[in-house]
């Protein structure tokens, strides 16, 4: 059978390939094409009559000019319904409302009536601020992100997904966890899957200045979206195509921290042809999110370049291709106790060779390209044909400290010292035939994807009393890879490839006031394991004109893949003696999972003024993925669990612009309830229990308001951001687990013990980092707190005294993994930004300033502490920037 499977897949990969070479095509740009004439009234062209589309939701704006042939084209355009108008001098003006659905060009014939007639076409207020769409999205333009200030430098394109979408779970080091989920988010840039994380200690991430818009789909996609699919981020690129004269930006930014960052851009075309680059250099004393508030041993830089090319071979065919590259190289923070080496405790700070230990210096080096060629062919008025081609690689290199016994941190955190080598190359080729006609939308696509993954890394145990001789749990196979006894370190290897083939159709059926998405996915998956599916989609909605109300409902079944990163060595590690005696794993494979996604939800515009568009949320999985980590390390192993439930609720309030101001509101509460056993992967850590766990993504509420004013187009403007986060659930902390429920009674006083969370003491560090305090007494980096009791070497704190003041710690007796766990503390942020967009008011050439303080507060906040993933990091302290642009 599996023989059989693999022929199946290769000759479907074959039919793919042949289809491509017998038709022609062009290059499908993740967006579609707006184009039309205007006339006179006695049906004569209109030269130099002004076009303009705009979406107020997303604050996409564009304009031109007709040609001497009444003729006006937008190229790239998101797909999005849109308010067009257009002038000219002694006309009257004319309104009307334009969707771009599909990659079939829309064409627009405008007939202009003279000045003082009333034919324009008239658009009810608010009815342009609603859309008839089963699925819910957000849409984001250039126009807010280039102002909106971002918590990321070397994270942007996240940290802007993050501000501005309902649902998202803020996260450390760039990441963000879309409803409920870790890591099942996946982009499409200009049509390429990418399936694979992007975030700064996996994989680099594209460049925002490189993105013209986005459009975020929380969960139930239509059958053209498939892998990972709690978040969908559809970017669409710039685009130099029909900039006749060069136009682009030099800007250069310094800040707290030592933060610079040098960039330019660089748009050029004609009607036919068109090159957008863009270049960029980050270097930072702060690159990534420290476990101290306190910045130790953190710098990194990032370098990258995007070019995107454009070429219209004829009426009928054009190319388009997507050139990147960026490196990027930083240091793994230490916390005070790799720092001080304070962890190789009773030697004098001295490794076995009577050398100086010294701070821990481990460093990871990313490296990623992309190649990413499509051709696209207009085959009638009604029918466009695309198919494309990608390469994309990711080297990831983790080197260990020089001197490996620093590497050694606090007890059972990090007992080893890591090295690590590896690659994620995805190629594939896509097709796909979109066709509209009458009240149809159709495309009938295929993807074909392989990944091949090489895993090399090497370890070495740096914690004498790990493997003690003298122990009775003494191991003898982990003995030669013992450095405090001679020995060496242990190398493994590992090389796969996965192979991917995805077949669809969907209509979108539009009927009067109803609209209805249907279609069919097919997932044929061949990696270390096999796994067939079809995904049934479904959305309807409903639009209430007279209110302005558009009801909705969705479903889908997807296929649950397991992660590619460290997919051999989840997958295998457990048929090593070593890896196995190391690292607690579940011997079975990796097997794919599917989820049944529920959403319902409405849109509705309050007047002109405002819309509200909201979704509830309801993803049952089977065998739900998630990450443990190797000790400290960035080095990640996917898991399986039995089932996961995911409910929750998200909301988007958009108010386009009034008087110079706009605002967004975003809020949700999504739970992320895990149920064991684990199935698959190395790392066993929570839910031992047997018990349903709320895993450390789950957040029961947050909200972001980002308000803009700016009172005169062209004067300065205000941006502000508002994010209140009630917290992520939190690793071990005292009476985690129940360790504590029993506690200590001395003379009539209930104690805590504070020497035995969940099997293993906090360090003194540990408690500093959570904030732990009894009574009077604060948690110090070297100084821990509570009292000895007589008798005993416990130290503990009377049930009163004990607190924190960045946890909530349950309070003894009353934890549960699920409805009372452990939860970072709430925190508020508050962002602000100055700006001005032309200085000194030129006309080509312009001068852009911007000022931006981020945690204008200073907030002192964790984002996680002892999490299973990632460990403790902090939010970033209160950070200024200045920037200083010139545009031409």
């Amino acid at each position: 059978m599996l023989a059989f499977y693999r022929k199946s897949l290769h000759a479907a990969f074959i039919l793919v390939f042949c289809l491509a070479l017998g038709l022609y095509a062009y290059a499908q740009s993740g967006g579609g094409s707006i184009s039309g004439t205007v006339l006179d009234p006695s049906g004569a062209v209109v030269p130099n009559a002004t076009v303009e589309i705009h979406n107020p939701v997303s604050a996409f704006d564009r304009s031109t000019t007709t040609d001497s042939s009444g003729k006006f084209s937008f190229p790239n355009v998101p797909f999005n319904p849109y308010h067009m108008t257009v002038t000219a001098a002694g006309f009257a003006q004319n309104a009307q409302d334009v969707e771009v659905r599909s990659a079939v060009p829309v064409n627009v014939r405008v007939s202009l009536t003279v000045a003082g007639s009333s034919s324009s076409v008239t658009v009810e207020a608010g009815a342009d601020l609603v859309e008839n769409d089963p699925t819910g999205h957000t849409d984001v333009d250039r126009a807010l992100f280039d102002k909106i200030p971002l918590e990321s430098q070397s994270s942007s394109l996240s940290s802007l997904v993050t501000l501005a979408s309902p649902g998202v779970a803020a996260d450390s080091n760039g990441l963000f966890h879309g409803l409920g989920d870790h890591a099942s988010n996946s982009f499409s840039v200009d049509g390429q899957p990418i399936t694979d994380q992007q975030s700064k200690v996996f994989s680099n991430q594209i460049p925002v200045d490189s993105v013209a818009s986005l459009e975020v789909i929380p969960g139930a996609p239509p059958a053209e979206y498939g892998g990972k699919t709690s978040l969908v981020i559809v970017a669409t690129t710039r685009s130099g195509q029909g900039i006749t004269t060069p136009h682009g930006s030099v800007n250069a930014s310094y800040g707290t921290f030592g933060s610079s960052n040098v960039g330019f851009d660089l748009s050029y075309g004609g009607a036919k042809w068109g090159n957008f680059i863009s270049a960029n250099g980050l270097n930072s004393g702060r690159f990534l999110d420290p476990p101290e508030f306190a910045v130790l041993h953190d710098k990194g830089n990032e370098e990258n370049i995007f070019d995107r090319v454009d070429y219209q071979v004829s009426a009928a065919d054009s190319i388009h291709a997507n050139f990147g590259f960026t490196r990027s190289w930083f240091q793994t923070p230490n916390s005070f106790d790799t720092q001080d080496a304070t962890a190789w405790s009773g030697t004098g700070g001295l490794d076995p060779n009577g050398n100086v230990v010294g701070p821990a210096d481990q460093r990871a080096k990313i490296q990623t390209f992309n190649i990413a060629p499509s051709w696209t062919r207009v085959l009638s008025p009604s029918a466009v044909f695309t198919f494309g081609a990608f390469v994309r690689r990711d080297t990831f290199n983790y080197y260990p400290s020089n001197n490996p016994f620093a590497d050694l941190g606090p007890p059972n955190l990090q007992q080893e010292t890591i090295s690590q080598n590896r690659t994620l190359a995805n190629t594939g080729l896509r097709s796909d035939v979109s066709y509209v006609k009458g009240i149809h939308n159709v495309k009938v696509g295929a993807v074909y994807q392989q990944t091949f993954l090489t895993e090399d890394f090497k370890l070495g145990i740096v914690d004498p009393s790990l493997n003690d001789p003298a122990s009775p749990s003494f191991n003898p196979i982990l003995a030669p890879f013992d450095l405090t006894r001679g020995g060496s370190l242990f190398p493994f290897h590992g090389h796969t490839d996965v192979k991917e083939l995805a077949l669809y159709i969907q209509d979108t059926i539009t009927k009067g006031n109803w609209s209805a998405n249907l279609g069919i996915r097919g997932d044929l998956y061949n990696g270390l394991t096999v796994a067939r599916q079809a995904e049934p989609r479904l959305g309807v909605a409903y639009n209430i004109k007279r209110t302005n109300t558009v009801l909705r409902v969705s479903y889908a079944r997807t296929l649950e893949t397991p992660f590619n990163e460290n997919l051999i060595l989840s997958s295998t590690g457990c048929q090593s003696a070593v890896i196995s005696a190391l690292i607690p794993c579940v011997n079975a494979p990796l097997d794919p999972g599917y989820r049944n996604d529920f959403h319902a939800g409405l849109q509705q515009a309050i007047g002109r003024y405002a819309v509200v568009s909201g979704d509830y949320i309801w993803k049952y999985t089977h065998t739900g993925y998630d990450f443990s980590t190797l000790a400290a390390t960035p080095i990640f192993f996917p898991i399986g669990w039995h089932n996961s439930k995911i409910p929750g609720y998200a909301v988007r309030v958009s108010v386009p612009e009034f008087h110079g101001l706009t605002a967004l509101v975003v809020f949700s509460s999504v739970a992320a309830r895990f149920f064991p056993p684990q199935t698959s992967g190395l790392g066993v850590t929570v839910g031992q229990s047997g018990l349903p766990f709320r895993i450390d993504h789950d957040e029961k509420f947050n909200q972001i308001t980002h308000v803009q004013y700016q009172p005169w187009k062209q004067g300065p403007r205000l941006g502000f951001n508002w994010r209140y986060d009630s917290g992520l659930v939190a690793g071990q902390t005292p009476c985690f687990g129940g360790n504590c429920a029993q506690g200590i009674t001395v003379g009539g006083t209930n104690f805590i013990s504070l020497t035995d969370s969940f099997g293993t003491p906090l360090t003194a560090d540990q408690e500093f980092q959570s904030g732990l305090f009894c009574g009077s007494q604060r948690a110090t980096p070297s100084t821990l707190i509570g009292f000895s009791i007589p008798g005993t070497a416990v130290l503990a704190c009377p049930v009163s005294q004990f607190g924190s003041t960045l946890l909530n710690v349950p309070k003894p007796n009353t934890e549960n993994d699920d409805k009372n766990p452990p939860r970072i503390a709430a925190r508020h942020l508050f962002d602000i930004a100055i700006g001005h967009d032309n200085v000194f008011h030129g006309e080509r050439y312009k001068w852009s300033a911007r000022f931006s303080v981020i945690n204008l507060t200073n907030n002192y906040a964790l984002y996680n502490f002892l999490s299973t993933f990632s460990g403790t990091h902090y939010v970033t302290p209160r950070t200024f920037t200045a920037e200083l642009g010139f545009h031409f």
